[in-house]
């Protein structure tokens, strides 16, 4: 093979059919669904022993950044850019940014473009589909990876593949939007027909040169984006503006739907897109009953159930075929063939401004994380987390006064221009307005119990006059 192969991971979007696990601030993809590595983190595990696979480009969402680069870091994956975007844009401007950025130094790479939020079985199959579609990808298509049905599906889009083109990858005779169930057999037994799993191999300059074709005005302002992005510490920040003015659509609906070039290559490797949290039970290892159950669960007479604690005993008694989703502040119960419904409550959540679509009690900051323990008219009460060396930004409030107990570490605390250290089992107070910063100087982490009093105790209410994460400006 020729050229060499970015893996583009896109780790944008919310997960919202995943609720209440995932959030706007913590969507499904930094989560462990399955297995002990987030989603994220096993996309690229994955990729291990693929030959001519290189660093990575991640693309993902600004309020995001943070959790993306630690996660990458702890399994030691070094990427070659993280691409924030100031908003979502679905997947062809994302693949775009990508492309520009892998051909900045003149280079033409192939680019194998993952969604973050995949579950895939069958590795080897995988990377022998890999290797067919960069074989395709080499001689000028444009390839996508269909995935052979098992059953009868109607939640997902279908391609029908035309001529074989060699490498065991076919010509793309016609994409097919989602079927009912008697359309949805008719393809099984066909055996022609795939799911479209929304996986793609191009060399960028084809990428570029289809999206010039078809979308001309989508690759002008994602262009624009990226001659204009900032870039501090890891990350490079597409232009707000130009990206706001940016078409959004799928890579399909752009540009595969409409270019001569299309191939796709067959795969059956046990993929699942985790869409739902039916889907997440499919794609878990249930027990003899049927069941996936996940943290502290106790089940008496209960089958083919996906029961998930996040913080407490969860007892589930004579039910078959539902979803409970245990976590601090929300419990989702569902029947399984109810799932993708989800989003509905989640609608009902954005409507009503409600914070549990957002955040949950626990937020993870790029110094560490707090957990909300206690909140009324007034006051709140957090456990604060801040990771060795790691610093909070140099900050006021004109609503709130802190007091801080140390329960574990030592805490470097500057307040106006006083700096002192706070070991453990000792506290201070900071008042309303006073420029203030937390620290940890020490090796282990520091643990805190922070009391909030006030009248407005809202994350805005937050002045910032320096911060080594370059978040001036910002409430995240």
């Amino acid at each position: 093979m020729s050229r060499p192969i970015i893996p583009v991971i896109l780790a944008g979007g919310v997960g919202s059919r995943l609720w209440p696990l995932s959030r706007e601030m913590y969507p499904k993809q930094l989560i462990a669904l399955v297995g002990d590595d987030t989603m994220l983190q096993a996309t690229l595990k994955r990729l291990n022993g693929v030959d001519g696979i290189t660093d990575p480009i991640i693309v993902a969402g600004e309020d995001h950044r943070f959790l993306v680069a630690e996660q990458l870091r702890r399994i030691g994956v070094t990427p070659r850019a993280l691409v924030l975007e100031p908003e979502g844009k679905n997947t062809a401007p994302a693949a775009a940014a990508a492309a520009l950025c892998a051909t900045t130094d003149g280079d033409d790479p192939l680019l194998l473009v993952l969604p973050a939020d995949h579950v895939i079985g069958n590795v080897p199959a995988f990377h022998s589909a890999i290797r067919a579609a960069a074989a395709q990808a080499e001689a000028g298509k444009l390839v996508t990876f269909g995935i052979r049905p098992d059953h009868p599906e109607t939640g997902y889009g279908y391609i029908k593949q035309g001529d074989a083109a060699g490498d065991g990858a076919f010509a793309v005779a016609a994409f097919v939007e989602k079927p009912d169930a008697k359309k949805a057999q008719e393809f099984l037994d066909d055996g022609g027909y795939h799911w479209n799993s929304g996986m793609f191999c191009f060399a960028a300059s084809t990428w570029l040169s289809e999206l010039q074709a078809h979308a001309p005005d989508m690759l002008a302002h994602v262009t624009q984006a990226m001659a204009d992005a900032g870039r501090d510490m890891d990350f490079t920040r597409l232009e707000a503006n130009a990206f706001a003015a940016c078409p959004s659509d799928s890579i399909d609906y752009a540009v595969m739907e409409k270019t001569t070039s299309a191939a796709v290559v067959p795969v059956d490797m046990a993929w699942n897109d985790v869409g739902s949290w039916a889907a997440l039970w499919q794609a878990s290892v249930p027990d003899a009953q049927g069941n996936v159950l996940v943290g502290d669960v106790l089940t008496h007479q209960v089958k083919d159930c996906y029961i998930r604690s996040e913080s407490r005993l969860v007892a589930a008694v004579g039910i078959t075929g539902h979803i409970v989703v245990e976590t601090p502040d929300g419990v989702l119960v569902a029947s399984r063939e109810h799932a993708q419904q989800v989003k509905e409550i989640v609608n009902q959540l954005k409507a009503a401004g409600r914070e549990e679509v957002v955040l949950h009690r626990t937020a993870y900051r790029p110094w560490g994380s707090y957990t909300v323990l206690e909140i009324a008219p007034r006051y709140q009460v957090k456990r604060i987390t801040v990771s060795p060396g790691a610093a909070l930004s140099l900050q006021s409030h004109h609503h709130r006064a802190e007091h801080w107990v140390v329960v574990s570490g030592t805490a470097k605390v500057t307040r106006n221009d006083d700096v002192f250290l706070v070991p453990e089992n000792e506290s201070t107070f900071i008042p309303i307005g006073t420029r203030h910063r937390l620290e940890n100087p020490g090796a282990i982490p520091l643990e805190m119990i922070e009391v909030q009093s006030g009248s407005y105790l809202g994350e805005d209410d937050i002045v910032r006059y320096d911060d080594q994460y370059g978040r001036q400006g910002t409430t995240t």
